[in-house]
């Protein structure tokens, strides 16, 4: 049974997700501060965590970076901020999802389930993947179309393309694909990634104005749709 752990200090949306995980047979243990999340963490390690940023004895992001300290669980994010920063802040800190109060528990629940069946992947990601008519081989860096044709990438293209491959169906934020491709001090040049997106579409996606597979979620960052 998938254990949860659910931090809000909101107790009305405590009650509510324990009843409705519960009643979709999740193993559910709550918190109401980050301290407690943490201290719950370790003492019983959940196989995916719900958190709220806005908490009454720390910050959100902080409790982020205090479970990624020391464990690669899950984290789905629930909360009022809407603005882009706060969500880049969280997916920065290691959040791998960021759901806006006002929310409907649906899509809250299919949020997990996609988290989920990510997790279950991730333990066993293969060396080659799909992106529409191509095959790309992570092990030996290769791109080739299904008629047996190589397709070439620049060392950066590769770079950006491996990244996001190597975390299938996870939300990589811009500042993050900055930071490792190109480096540190590399934060705000969004154009950049604008760029290579564009060209890794026209060369892997079977219609590049509508990609199925390397999208962009607006403000935030981009993802590998399997």
């Amino acid at each position: 049974m998938t254990r949860i752990l659910v931090v809000d200090d909101e107790p009305q949306i405590l009650r509510a997700l324990r009843i409705n995980l519960r009643a979709r047979r999740y193993d559910v243990e709550v918190a109401d501060t980050g301290a407690g999340a943490l201290k719950a963490a370790a003492s019983h390690p959940p196989d995916l965590v719900v958190l709220d940023l806005g908490l009454p004895d720390m910050d959100g992001v902080e409790v982020i970076r205090g479970l990624r300290g020391w464990t690669t669980v899950p984290i789905i994010v629930l909360s009022g901020r809407a603005g882009s920063e706060d969500k880049v802040d969280a997916l920065d800190a290691g959040a791998d999802d960021y759901v806006t109060k006002p929310f409907g528990v649906e899509e809250l629940l299919a949020r997990i389930r996609a988290v989920t069946r990510r997790l279950s992947a991730a333990t066993d990601v293969t060396a080659t993947l799909r992106i529409g008519q191509h095959t790309v081989d992570l092990a030996d860096r290769t791109v080739t179309r299904d008629d047996g044709t190589e397709v070439k990438l620049t060392p950066i293209q590769w770079a950006v393309l491996e990244k996001l491959l190597r975390h299938p169906g996870k939300l990589v934020s811009q500042r993050q694909l900055l930071h490792d491709v190109w480096g540190p001090e590399y934060q705000n040049e969004s154009n950049y990634l604008r760029q290579y997106l564009a060209q890794l579409r026209r060369k892997l996606e079977d219609d590049p104005a509508r990609p199925r597979h390397l999208i962009t979620e607006p403000g935030m960052g981009y993802r590998y749709r399997p």
